[in-house]
């Protein structure tokens, strides 16, 4: 068979790849034109596409030229070209003219497509904003867009600790008044948990994150309506806490199902990380808001954000449309993931004969049978995955809570200085979770084994903000700049838990990871309610922040990272 291609609507078929002996892929024509050609293999080893047609005298560059300045949609493929074919000058040869016999060969379902590749992103920025988006890989949409959606969640959250100073002073709440008010976030955060893991294994995490969006959103614009009587004011912070609940789970629920797991520890702390971004907004933006306004407005701009992102969200995280085309191959992609570590990782794989926009994305129902509850405690790790969370939260939880107020009281900055200076932790846990994900995703890929890795970043989590609490605590006349920086070093690296007990839930297994965080984030919520308004308490009676809020964190942290590393495991569990 001659040197040929085969060209018809921006299609390109190639004979054996053994007639390409010693050449090179790539073509001065196709580099300049910014195109990538990709092509699917038969089960001979040819490569073949579809009921194409052969152009006598056509230049093998030219086809490149064919679909210049349009964009085409890209289909996944097993396979690409290997690097030794050259598509130069070559002419078609004389008798080529006839279609190309489909029955040669079993054709793969990758297929041959050419797919404009604009030379670097800045082309496509200036191009089209919009044109930009849709070339994103779905799974990275859902990313992107989960991580938003944890912003708001962390808005809606701190905006309560900034406002509490003011609220208390004009409603004339005690400390332990002030605690119950924070505390009550936590009541509903702990009871959604279970729930929200069920329901996202069952009807998907996207449904279920959009639904605690907007219910954590109206309730949080109606707590300004109901400060005058207490009981409906911890019902509206009870609610903001059910559907910021259900959001953890749905979000890891939305990882397991997308991300391989080269990629889980950066996709989780990307969309973790956006609890720490807002986190700082809500502490930048809520001092200005009550000090150009009043408090009030807080929480009304704040629910009204959260509003808006469900309404954007069906848009922004729309899958496209199924191509038709089955992509059975992706399997071995899994299972090469999968090999990591001489570990077998359980990736849902797709189903038979059925079409994905995203070669990652993966289908599970966790209602085809029973939950197998008992199998779930009697697994060690699942314990020391409780407790761990029960530790990290007990520490993280109270520092949002009262880091604005300890400011504002034990160190005398005003509402404004205390606020700033609460924002740098979360600041700080931006970088630190970059670099935590990036170092586990990279350890990983070199062979180092998983639970390894979770356990080595768990305990940077846990022992950081230990030794700085303690520090702050046994050195209490230090400059508060400087106890400032320490506790902030301190928190900031306690967001290594986001590549350590994080991503464990996924290790062990994709299918059920919202259902074991539901578990762990149900004893983890725990420390909110009993934590935040003891720390209240505590303050009341010894007027001591050491014995309020330091020494039980402390304690907590290290007593955690004793269990983590003892009894965590992120080997995969048949349950």
């Amino acid at each position: 068979m001659a040197s040929s291609g085969i060209l018809l609507s921006g299609r390109l078929a190639l004979p054996s790849s053994n007639s390409f002996e010693g050449k090179d892929l790539r073509s001065s024509t196709g580099l300049q034109s910014g195109l990538v050609l990709n092509a699917g293999v038969g089960k001979d080893g040819n490569y073949y596409p579809k009921g194409l047609r052969r152009r006598q005298g056509a230049r093998l560059s030219s086809l490149f030229s064919f679909r210049r300045g349009r964009d085409v949609r890209r289909i996944e493929t097993l396979r690409a070209l290997p690097r030794n074919v050259e598509l130069g000058n070559a002419s078609l040869q004389d008798g080529d003219e006839k279609e190309e016999d489909s029955s040669q060969a079993t054709v793969d379902s990758s297929y041959v497509e050419v797919h404009r590749q604009p030379e670097d992103l800045s082309a496509v920025l200036e191009t089209s904003p919009s044109k930009f988006w849709t070339r994103i890989p779905q799974r990275y949409k859902l990313i992107v867009t989960t991580s938003l959606a944890f912003v708001v969640c962390n808005m809606d959250k701190v905006n309560m600790s900034v406002a509490i100073i003011p609220m208390s002073h004009q409603l004339g709440w005690s400390a332990s008044i002030a605690g119950l008010v924070q505390s009550s976030f936590f009541w509903g955060y702990c009871i959604s948990q279970l729930p929200g893991g069920f329901l996202a294994g069952r009807f998907s995490g996207k449904k279920v994150l959009r639904i605690g969006v907007l219910v954590w959103s109206v309730a949080t614009a109606a707590v300004p309506l109901t400060t005058t009587f207490l009981p409906g004011l911890l019902l509206c912070r009870l609610l903001v806490g059910l559907g910021e609940g259900v959001s953890p789970s749905a979000a890891i629920d939305l990882i397991a199902r997308t991300m391989p797991i080269t990629e889980r520890a950066r996709a989780v702390s990307f969309v973790f990380g956006g609890l720490n971004v807002g986190s700082v907004l809500g502490l930048l933006l809520a001092p200005a808001i009550i000090r150009l306004f009043n408090w009030e407005v807080v929480f009304y701009l704040f629910g009204i954000i959260g509003i808006v992102w469900c309404f954007a969200f069906d848009t922004a995280a729309a899958e496209e449309k199924p191509n038709g085309v089955s992509l059975p191959g992706n399997r071995e992609e899994e299972k090469e993931n999968s090999s990591l570590n001489g570990n077998a990782v359980h990736k849902p794989a797709f189903p038979e004969g059925t079409a994905t926009s995203d070669p990652h994305s993966a289908s599970f129902d966790i209602s085809d049978k029973a939950i197998p509850w008992g199998a779930f405690f009697k697994e060690p790790a699942l314990w020391a995955m409780m407790y761990a969370h029960f530790c990290g939260n007990w520490g993280h939880y109270n520092l949002l809570s009262w880091f604005p107020t300890y400011f504002s009281e034990e160190l005398n900055l005003d509402l404004t200085n205390a606020a700033l200076v609460s924002i740098l932790p979360p600041l700080g846990s931006v970088v630190v979770a970059g670099l935590a994900s990036s170092l586990a995703d990279h350890l990983i890929s070199r062979g180092v084994d998983t639970t390894m890795v979770r356990k080595l970043c768990q305990s940077i989590a846990f022992i950081s903000p230990a030794v700085c609490m303690t520090v702050a605590s046994f050195c209490p006349d230090l400059p508060p700049w400087l106890i400032a920086g320490i506790l902030t070093a301190g928190s900031s690296l306690s967001t290594f838990t986001l590549a350590g007990l994080y991503c464990t839930h996924q290790d062990i297994s994709p299918k059920y990871a919202s259902i074991l965080l539901g578990i762990t984030n149900t004893v983890g919520a725990i420390p909110g309610i009993v934590g935040v308004a003891a720390t209240g308490y505590v303050l009341d009676q010894t007027k001591s922040w050491t014995l309020a809020l330091f020494a039980p964190s402390i304690f907590f942290y290290v007593s955690g990272a004793l269990v983590w590393n003892i009894f965590a495991s992120s080997k995969p569990k048949e349950f």
